[in-house]
């Protein structure tokens, strides 16, 4: 049994760096007979305020009837009978600790009370330097029915040292805004008294200070019969505030025996991130920005630019650069095209944080194209438009006349409309200065008269036309516009083409039946007057009759029609004169066949190919050019 007790201590104490340490291991000691004892051969070495062990266990003759044991403190080591010096100092009696020296009194106990099983084994609680020294067992019962009593001379030897061993302090991750409970163990698995445990906590360089508003706990825990665990808690809601602070734990042992640890607190968090540096820049200089955020562990920095989804690459223009939980945004040569968003974003394994700054490349004022002036029914309206960053202003200087002014701005644009009554004026141009902080620019507006259309109206379609998206609205209104006049046009030009070519055949036809008729007469001459001539042109008094001939009333044949013609004979109109040679009455008679005639739409175009016949003198003349363009269509 005390071989078990024994082991199972020494494994609790050397386990938590030990209230002891032996040198060598138990040796066993015989004097007279069958008293022998077991004690560890060597010095064992403790520590101040600590605790430590003596193992022990004994033999005696059979009829030797154990009923104490007592424990002396030796002065020398060379001293074999400690029990018989007057400075001997009882440090242990299991017979109610009679006679133990005030020192020792409740801080040694039996491992085993029961001292038949032999077991000798004690423990030395709250040690104190003066313990060193030499320890010596002696047992007393009965023998053969008398006192009697035996004193072994092996001795157990105990060196106390300085307390150096520290309270073991626990601190799991620590995360902002999570609840946290650190632990703190004393050294030492004594039994004796229990050790105060206390929190300290302070900022680098600082003086340590009691921790407000946390929890603490104490505890303790019976490993054995005689070793006891000491601890205690502390809950904290763990803040920014507590990354890199020391805490200590401080264990304060009887007889002011202290020993501490200390730790540094690592909160993992992230906060603060912000955007440093010049945002408005002038065209040629350098854009040097400078994110940072705070952080533990470190975050990663990158740069964008609103609109892009990549990050911001170093190359010629951008130098991003990241250094120190800070970031870099450095860009040579900033034009116009650099002015926008630009974002920084912090990735941590708490949270993403993005911050943004807006970038803008500044410009001296510029007057645009499209200011000018109109002077209209004696009313002068001017239109000045100007452009830069940040957004200029226009005046108009030297007018010593009421005026009236009417200012709009968009982005980095400035237009301002400027009205003056006119009665008189010698005025030629009127002058508009626009500016800002980076600069002034003026232009003298030339001065129009006679414009045939509002001035306003004017600058209001320049003003759509800086609209890009404006221009390909109109480009494709236009462009559909201009397709339909195109094909409009061709289709009613094709029908025109084609009524003139067959009104005109129609109308050879006629022209040819007319001068067939003409021959008809000449012969009819012949046949009355035989042995005659007929009269020249000059001698014969002719009648002419004509004949309105409207080609608009005449049917549109369809292509049936005009090859069944080509087959028979052709239509036409006759015209006849029959003349008394008596100087009788004349007759006249006009025949024709006409067909049925529809009047459309259509038809009404044919009317510009109308040809008329002039005197009968011009009919040749006319046959022939219609039958020559007849022949050309």
């Amino acid at each position: 049994m005390f071989v078990v007790i024994w082991v199972a201590l020494v494994f609790c104490v050397r386990g938590n760096k030990g209230e002891a340490e032996a040198t060598s291991s138990l040796e066993n000691y015989c004097q007279t007979g069958s008293y022998c004892i077991n004690l560890t051969k060597g010095e064992i070495t403790a520590e101040t305020g600590l605790c430590v062990v003596l193992p022990c266990s004994f033999t005696t003759e059979a009829d030797f009837n154990v009923k104490g044991l007592i424990w002396n403190k030796c002065n020398s080591a060379a001293q074999q009978r400690c029990d018989h010096s007057d400075t001997t100092k009882k440090v242990f009696n299991s017979n109610k600790n009679e006679n133990i020296e005030p020192e020792f009194k409740g801080r040694v106990s039996l491992l085993e009370p029961d001292v038949s099983k032999k077991n000798c084994s004690i423990i030395i609680n709250d040690l104190r330097k003066s313990d060193s020294g030499s320890y010596q067992l002696r047992v007393f019962g009965n023998r053969n029915g008398k006192t009697d009593g035996f004193t072994f001379t092996s001795t157990a030897n105990i060196t106390v040292t300085v307390l150096s061993q520290k309270p073991t302090v626990t601190v799991p991750p620590l995360i902002e805004g999570h609840q946290t409970t650190l632990t703190c163990t004393a050294p030492g698995l004594c039994s004796g008294s229990v050790p105060e445990i206390t929190w300290t906590w302070k900022n680098t360089g600082e003086n340590g200070s009691h921790i407000p508003g946390n929890i603490t706990e104490f505890r303790s825990e019976n490993l054995t019969a005689v070793t006891q665990r000491h601890s205690s808690t502390l809950t904290l809601n763990t803040s920014t505030e507590h990354h890199s602070t020391e805490v200590t734990c401080k264990v304060n042992f009887t007889r002011i025996k202290t020993t501490e640890e200390t730790v540094t607190l690592n909160v993992t968090y992230v906060k603060n991130l912000k955007i440093s540096g010049a945002t408005t820049v002038k065209p040629g200089d350098t854009l040097n920005l400078t994110c940072s955020v705070d952080s533990f562990p470190a975050s990663s920095l990158t740069w964008t630019k609103s609109g892009f989804n990549e990050s911001l690459n170093k190359n010629d223009e951008s130098e991003p650069l990241t250094q120190g939980g800070q970031a870099f945004l450095i860009i040579h040569n900033m034009t116009a095209d650099h002015s926008g968003q630009y974002i920084c974003t912090a990735k941590h394994q708490i949270q993403t944080l993005t911050k943004h700054t807006d970038v803008t490349v500044t410009s001296s004022p510029k007057i645009l194209n499209g200011s000018g002036c109109m002077n209209q029914s004696q009313v002068l309206t001017c239109v000045c438009i100007s452009q830069g960053v940040p957004l200029p202003t226009i005046t108009w200087p030297l007018l010593n006349m009421k005026y009236s002014v009417f200012t709009t701005g968009s982005q980095h644009t400035v237009n301002s409309s400027l009205t003056v009554p006119l009665t008189t004026s010698s005025r030629t141009t009127i002058e508009c200065v626009s500016s800002n902080e980076h600069g002034e620019t003026k232009e003298n507006l030339t001065i129009r008269n006679d414009c045939k259309q509002e001035i306003t109206w004017y600058y209001f379609f320049i003003d759509l036309l800086n609209n890009w998206w404006l221009h390909v609205i109109v480009a494709f209104l236009l462009g559909i516009l201009l397709s339909a006049t195109i094909i409009c046009s061709s289709r009613k030009c094709c029908r025109k083409k084609q009524k003139c070519s067959e009104d005109l055949a129609e109308y050879v036809e006629i022209s040819t039946t007319q001068v067939a008729t003409g021959q008809e007469v000449e012969d009819d001459w012949t046949h009355d007057h035989p042995g005659q001539s007929a009269p020249a042109d000059d001698d014969v008094e002719v009648e002419v009759y004509y004949s309105d001939i409207h080609f608009s009333l005449l049917k549109r044949k369809n292509p049936t029609e005009v090859k069944k013609r080509e087959t028979t004979e052709t239509e036409y109109t006759e015209i006849k004169k029959e003349t008394t040679c008596n100087g009788g009455g004349e007759g006249d008679m006009l025949e024709g066949n006409a067909q049925d005639r529809e009047i459309t739409d259509e038809d009404k175009e044919t009317e510009q190919c109308i040809l008329t016949v002039e005197e009968g003198g011009e009919d040749v003349a006319l046959n022939s050019t219609a039958n020559e363009e007849l022949h050309q269509i």
